[in-house]
């Protein structure tokens, strides 16, 4: 697996780290967008290898407040499942993260690409399809929210003792610690009808290291961002959710009232995942969205 060197996209002020996988890159563009406050590398080399494999160009990017991208001022303090449930944010707005995805096409040189977040990151990406459709193909949604369920309605979809978990988690101030922080994350979201592969997820914290993985206040920022723009029943793109039905953190609920939501969504419930995308499962992902990029061809008269 080769990543091209890392670069630069500006929305603003803003500016957004981003790579692009070497192998597959004359395939159908996919940009992979990453959960809560953590970096592109997070994602796993061996399920971008997958996508590469399906005939997808993969790139990934570091959202605001993540990795390697621009962190923003603002006094956002505490649990941020407390600013999930305040429903504001002063920092930026739902609508910015949407547009720095947006940004990071047009850096690409992308006119439009496969869309696939994960997390806080499937958040996104749907309010990407809701704002800017002209440039989203398809919208693959995993392990998330609905996109227009904030403040008080978001917590019956999350599972309150993992959320404690969370809580003890303390912001670390070396190396050591933070990596620590990151395995004690991948572990919490581990799926438990897969092995725990503790190799795998200290490639994935350690390759982003020094950007931290428990940061509360940039957690905060980005969760408290407040959406204006529509609902998700207005989504027009073809769409994919998934969900784990052992999803520690998000209860299948979420899954089942993103898909609800939008029109002729197909939604993939997954015995034995959590809140991550285990190695035994990436083939089967890939294949996934590559039946929903044919299947939305064949609608558009493309194939």
């Amino acid at each position: 697996m080769t990543w091209t060197e890392r670069r630069f996209a500006r929305n603003g002020a803003v500016e957004l780290a981003h790579d692009r996988l070497q192998e597959g890159a004359h395939g159908e563009p996919l940009l992979l967008v990453m959960g809560l406050a953590v970096s592109r590398h997070w994602w796993p080399e061996q399920l971008c290898a997958a996508f590469a494999d399906a005939g997808f160009a993969v790139a990934r990017y570091d959202q605001r407040d993540a990795g390697e991208s621009t962190r923003l001022p603002g006094n956002t303090r505490g649990n941020p499942f407390a600013a999930l449930a305040a429903g504001r944010g002063a920092a930026y707005t739902a609508e910015d993260l949407a547009d720095d995805a947006v940004a990071v096409l047009d850096a690409l040189g992308w006119e439009s690409a496969h869309l696939f977040g994960h997390s806080l990151g499937g958040v996104v990406a749907q309010r990407v399809a809701l704002r800017h459709p002209d440039r989203v193909r398809t919208l693959t949604s995993s392990a998330a929210l609905p996109s227009d369920v904030g403040g008080l309605g978001a917590l019956r979809h999350l599972r309150l003792g993992t959320l404690a978990k969370f809580a003890r988690i303390k912001p670390a101030q070396d190396r050591e610690g933070r990596i620590a922080a990151g395995l004690a994350v991948a572990r919490i979201c581990a799926s438990p009808g897969y092995p725990f592969d503790e190799t795998e997820a200290l490639e994935r914290i350690t390759a982003d290291v020094d950007t931290g993985i428990a940061d509360p206040d940039a957690q905060s920022r980005q969760i408290g961002a407040a959406w204006h723009g529509p609902s998700l029943a207005e989504l027009r793109v073809p769409a994919l959710v998934l969900h784990g039905t052992d999803d520690p953190l998000l209860k299948p609920s979420a899954g089942r009232a993103t898909a609800a939501a939008i029109r002729d969504a197909r939604l993939v419930l997954q015995p034995g995942i959590g809140h991550d995308i285990p190695r035994e499962r990436h083939t089967e992902v890939a294949a996934e969205v590559r039946a929903l990029a044919d299947r939305a061809a064949r609608v558009d008269g493309r194939a």
